[in-house]
Order: structure tokens, then C-alpha cells, then sequence
């Protein structure tokens, strides 16, 4: 039996809080708040959070049929451990990731830091946070925000070193678990088409884009998401 896993990205960008959708979808599915996200001290890697996370899964029992499903941090970790693991991994599904380290735009990390210390750049912070969002229904995109009130722009600072520091180029093409990339065709930061990359080294993978979602298209399209999910799980059952 799957055992579905929900992996949330940088600072409060996919807290568990946006995995509502598929948590009621999937009975028994976990969604795990990584450490440093408000408790516990973060990890300085996504090699430490791969173990983190295997640690915690263990911890309730969960060692095979894992399908994990990352957004971000979340999908680094979840290619991580289908690396390292591929053994307890039934299956992944990813998005927003990239195979090697990222290029953001030269202001990326300045605006969290600028965040962190005065309250306009703040407010200006959360209000860019509002904007990727802007495919989510209002009440969970409000939710979410508070989210990344609480955690901070400094825990999204921090998270996104370690993404840009992830590179698996030179183990990609052993990946064994099936693998799904799904991408927001309308996201609002417009970031690069990383994912096409993974699709392409990746022998027998899957890439689909929901049309009118953006960056979060768990929660943008919950109900196309969902049964993207499920057809693909169907697939290699």
C-alpha cells in the first residue's frame, strides 16, 4: 500500500497548511514540518534534511512504499532520497526543482535580509509572497501567508541556500523510482524550466504543466493535481 508524503519548500512557501487538499485526499498521508520551520534548529543541506526526514519517517513506522511528493526544499529532499534509498520509494513526484544549483535573480537573497531587519521591506516581503500565491483561493492563501509571517524571511533566506547548493547532475541518470515534475505554466516569478532538464536525463520520467496555476499548483489546481497523482500511481501500481 502507498504511503503518500508531503514535503514542503523554503520557510512557510509550502508548509504543511498547503498540502490541505491532497491530505484530505489521500487517507493516512503525512505532511511533516521540516525542522527550523518554526521548532528545532533547520539543516544547513538537503543532505541533512534527506535525514532528518528518514529519520522521522522511521520513527512512525514508514520505510517502504514511500511516494513522496515535494515542492521546492520538499522536492530536493524527496530526489535526495530516492537516490540514496531507492529501495523505500515507490515513487516521486516533484516540483519547482531543479538537478543543480539554481540561478536566482541578483536580489533574491536581499530582499529576505532586508525583510528580516526592517518592518516596511517586511511588509513589502509579504506582500510579494501574497503575489506568487495569487492563484490560491483567498482564505488558504491568507493562511499561508501567516505562515511565512510566523517562520520568517529568514528561514526562506537560509532554505534557499541550501537549495542552491543541491547538485545531483552526476547521479540523475540512476534514478529507479518512477517520476513525475509537475510545473505551474502560469507561475508568477517565471522561473527557469529546471524541470525540463530532470525530464530529459531521466529515462521513462513524466513532466506535466497545468495551464492557470502558478507556483503552487497543489494548492492552485488541488483537484487536477490529485488525479494527475493518481494516474500516474496507476500506472507503474
Amino acid at each position: 500500500m502507498n504511503q503518500m508524503i508531503f514535503i514542503h519548500g523554503p520557510g512557510a512557501g509550502g508548509c504543511a497548511e498547503s498540502f490541505v487538499h491532497q491530505l484530505e485526499h489521500y487517507p493516512g498521508s503525512l505532511a511533516p514540518t521540516l525542522p527550523g520551520h518554526l521548532e528545532g534548529k533547520p539543516c544547513a543541506n538537503v543532505e541533512r534534511y534527506t535525514e532528518w526526514l528518514r529519520g522521522w519517517l522511521w520513527s512512525q513506522g514508514k520505510r517502504q512504499d514511500l511516494v513522496l511528493v515535494g515542492f521546492t526544499l520538499g522536492a530536493c529532499i524527496a530526489l535526495e532520497y530516492g537516490l540514496d534509498y531507492p529501495d523505500e520509494v515507490k515513487a516521486l513526484v516533484l516540483m519547482t526543482v531543479a538537478m543543480r544549483p539554481k540561478e536566482r535573480p541578483r536580489n533574491a537573497l536581499e530582499i529576505r535580509l532586508k525583510a528580516a531587519q526592517d518592518p516596511e521591506s517586511n511588509r513589502q516581503w509579504l506582500d510579494l509572497m501574497r503575489h506568487n500565491m495569487k492563484f490560491i483561493e483567498p482564505e488558504l492563501r491568507e493562511r499561508l501567508v501567516e505562515c511565512h509571517r510566523k517562520v520568517g524571511p529568514m528561514s526562506q533566506h537560509d532554505d534557499f541556500l541550501a537549495i542552491d547548493r543541491f547538485d545531483v547532475r552526476d547521479r540523475i541518470g540512476a534514478l529507479k523510482p518512477p517520476l513525475l515534475l509537475i510545473r505551474g505554466a502560469d507561475d508568477p516569478g517565471s522561473p527557469p524550466e529546471h524541470e525540463m532538464e530532470i525530464h530529459r536525463a531521466v529515462p521513462g520520467s513524466q513532466y506535466l504543466k497545468l495551464s492557470d496555476a502558478g507556483h503552487f499548483p497543489m494548492a492552485e489546481k488541488p483537484e487536477e493535481f490529485n488525479r494527475a497523482i493518481d494516474e500516474f500511481l496507476a500506472a507503474h501500481a
